[in-house]
């Protein structure tokens, strides 16, 4: 890592201004002035909209606004929200099941937004909502992954979205007909609440003939595109920033109906309109994650190698499309459904449905959770019915070093990787050998303990490109813009550390500019665990066309050749002299000279190809039968992030995304009743993991450095949620086998897991 950084374990700067209250989150810097915007959403999962009355809300106090569907239609918004479709297995395309901005003639789900109130306060805006009368006939909600039951709508009228396929099915079955052992399970991938710190909010401000819209999302120019198309106007007539973001895990990366309508209320008012979503609001009507069965099946031969995998799913999109709910559990779950397995015999089937709940989106990891999850599952299971030790299961079948680069049966290509050396690793941090005295001990004690094993792999996504650009200011400070979003990952921090390593900047005089559609042209956002490796590595393209100004600058100065100019990443040197300026000297060389022209430097680059983080998670857990209470007792990892820039950054994505894992497979739980109705819509009701659920998370780096970028690296943004699923499940089923449980699906609640237990004792 030496050319292209330390690799040292730098405190993230940023952090200082979060834990000192000085945080510019949207809600915080809204203008005084603005006025509130409330919306008034579904109270039912499922009917026709008989009557909307909202004249007594538009005479309340203090109201400025009461906006309907026929209101913003009639003042021409494009009313139709963006969303990517799949092709069904026949050709044709999946449902265009049309989503709008506001409710029209019928509702689909508990918390649809139908009317929006502004008013000078928030109180009067709130007394506002509770005058809108809303008559409706109820209709029957629909809740099951199965097709059939109240359409939802016009354009499925079975409920079915599409109906997707990848690979070879006659193939596949040949090889399942033909093995020595097959293996099935089915597997139940539960829906989740993201749950941001910071709720979804957004403001908007006229300014002259443009509109400033402030949204506290993933990234601008997605934003601005999508504002653009709801408004129906130009694009350069928006600004639109992004400021101090308190979260997003994919959930705030696509746009919402209230972006559009606060900025359509600005423009139309001529004064600053702002919202933010309370947390029971943002349970109801935020995009949620997961949510899926899957059917998965492997088939080995005589020496326990996997011949072909075979997988069919079902998932639930909600009431809508949202903007990326067909392709994530399509063609982003496709894109590491064989894992780390040499395996070119496959099969990938999947169902969307339509339901009369929130919508599904990404959610941190975007499919490859999902499919890893899965494959991992039943990896486990065979491992139990071939009477074949897990470890050794994975390593008949890894994909070997000598095999890279690796084109996969899903048309991936990973471009190098050594899984035995990561797993061997892992059973080294983790202590394997010392986990059945560990056992034992909790066997004497009436405990029950498990231990899982998940071993994943991701691929990165987004656009491969991205942009920097660098600017030396006159006070001694150097900027540096991007044109990605940090959401909480340390990207002030790691940007200025790698443009220091490059240049002998001292990394205290360099400020990371982020999240404005005016400043940077272009931008590839958050999401994917792409940021770092792309902003990096246009970072790398905008330093060399530094060091080429530079250069020639420097030759004209000493009047020498330019060939005779060199410079190590500290220094310039020119050949014969003695002088050797830093970059920062030779900055305020070109500004006492008015050379103003190389005072801003900026380049865009694109990645060869995309990396392949992977690694092992093992998860020991701990329950009590008495009571059913489970305890993630132990938690390794060991990855393979290629090259690292800041290690101790890289293990704080890890320890987030890990214990977002194990909130998941332990406590988060959905619930809505046969009504519709959303029974976990407040923290009292959603369990979150907390503190005292997660133990020490032990992480150590096994890097093969990535051949796809100059940097060596591999995105680590999202790799701490795609394992941890897997290891605690398999956990949960090792510590319940020996109880004759053969079936567990999260989350393992205290209850599920009593039930477990006691529903066992009494079939014995």
């Amino acid at each position: 890592m030496e050319k292209f950084g330390k690799s040292q374990p730098v405190t993230r700067v940023e952090d200082v201004r979060f834990l000192t209250g000085a945080g510019r989150y949207v809600d915080d810097i809204a203008p005084a002035d603005g006025w509130h915007m409330c919306v008034y959403r579904s109270p039912i999962a499922h009917g026709v909209i008989n009557d909307l009355d909202v004249s007594e809300a538009r005479a309340a106090p203090g109201v400025k606004a009461v906006y309907t569907y026929a209101d913003l239609e009639a003042a021409g918004l494009n009313m139709v929200m963006f969303a990517a479709l799949v092709d069904n297995r026949d050709g044709t395309k999946g449902a265009d099941a049309k989503r709008y901005l506001l409710a029209k003639d019928r509702l689909r789900f508990v918390g649809e937004p139908v009317a929006v109130v502004v008013a000078e306060t928030i109180a009067e805006a709130r007394d506002a909502l509770e005058l809108i009368s809303l008559d409706y006939d109820d209709l029957p909600a629909k809740l099951d992954l199965t097709k059939g039951g109240e359409t939802i709508h016009e354009e499925a009228a079975d409920n079915c979205a599409f109906d997707w396929g990848l690979g070879d099915e006659a193939a596949t079955q040949a090889a399942f007909d033909a093995a020595a052992k097959t293996v099935s399970l089915e597997i139940d991938d539960n829906r989740i609440i993201v749950n941001s710190i910071e709720p979804r909010g957004c403001y908007a401000e006229p300014k002259g003939e443009r509109l400033h819209v402030a949204i506290n999302g993933q990234g601008v120019w997605g934003q601005k595109s999508a504002l653009a198309r709801a408004l129906a106007v130009d694009e350069d007539v928006l600004h639109v920033t992004n400021p101090d973001v308190g979260g997003g895990f994919g959930m705030k990366a696509m746009p919402y109906p209230e972006f559009a309508i606060v900025a359509h209320a600005a423009r139309a008012l001529g004064h600053p309109v702002r919202w933010i979503s309370e947390r029971t609001e943002a349970m109801l009507s935020d995009n949620a994650g997961r949510d899926l069965v899957s059917l998965a099946e492997l088939a080995f031969d005589a020496d326990n190698k996997i011949t072909a995998y075979r997988v069919q799913t079902k998932c639930n999109l909600g009431a809508f499309n949202s903007q990326f709910a067909q392709p994530i559990q399509t063609q982003l779950f496709s894109r590491v459904l064989m894992g780390v397995y040499d395996v070119q015999t496959t099969w990938l089937q999947v169902e969307g449905y339509y339901t009369n709940t929130t919508q599904v989106d990404a959610y941190r990891g975007a499919g490859r959770p999902e499919a890893i999850y899965v494959l991992e599952r039943v990896m486990d299971r065979a491992a139990r019915e071939l009477g074949v030790d897990p470890m050794e299961l994975r390593r008949i079948n890894f994909i070997k070093p000598d095999q890279f680069p690796y084109k996969t049966a899903t048309d991936e290509t990973y471009d190098v990787g050594d899984f035995s050396k990561v797993l061997a690793r892992g059973e080294l941090e983790g202590d394997i050998p010392g986990f059945a005295a560990r056992k034992a001990a909790d066997a004497a004690e009436g405990k029950l303990r498990g231990l899982g094993l998940c071993y994943y792999i991701e691929s990165i996504l987004g656009d491969p490109g991205e942009g920097a650009r660098v600017e030396f200011n006159d006070d001694g400070t150097v900027n540096i813009f991007v044109g990605t979003q940090s959401n909480g990952q340390g990207h002030e921090t790691v940007y200025a550390q790698f443009l220091s390593d490059q240049t002998g900047i001292p990394a205290e005089q360099i400020f990371v500019i982020q999240g404005d559609s005016d400043l940077i042209k272009q931008g590839g956002g958050t999401g994917g665990s792409r940021s770092v490796t792309t902003q990096n590595n246009a970072t790398l393209a905008t330093v060399d066309v530094m060091v080429t100004a530079f250069s020639g600058f420097l030759a004209e100065e000493f009047e020498a050749d330019v060939a005779d100019v060199s410079f190590d990443d500290e220094q310039f040197r020119v050949a014969g002299r003695n002088e050797s300026p830093t970059m920062m000297e030779v900055a305020e060389m070109a500004r006492a000279k008015g050379r103003a022209d190389l005072l801003t430097h900026e380049a865009r680059a694109t990645l060869e190809g995309r990396s392949f983080p992977n690694g092992c998670h093992f998860a020991e857990v701990v329950i009590d039968p008495e009571t059913g209470v489970s305890t993630v007792d132990r938690y390794t990892v060991v990855d393979d992030f290629g090259n690292l820039i800041n290690p101790l950054l890289a293990e704080g994505q890890v320890h987030g995304g890990v214990v977002q894992g194990i909130g998941q497979a332990m406590s988060e739980r959905v619930v809505f009743d046969e009504d519709g109705q959303l029974l976990t819509a407040s923290f009292m009701d959603y369990a979150m993991p907390r503190a005292d659920n997660v133990p020490m998370i032990s992480f150590t780096s096994e890097p093969v450095p990535s051949t796809a970028n100059i940097m060596g690296m591999k995105g680590c943004g999202e790799a701490g949620t795609v394992g941890a699923l897997a290891a605690v499940a398999n956990a949960m089923q090792d510590a319940l086998w020996d109880q004759g449980i053969r079936q567990v699906d999260m989350p393992f609640t205290p209850l599920h897991v009593w039930s477990l237990l006691n529903t066992q004792q009494a079939a014995e």
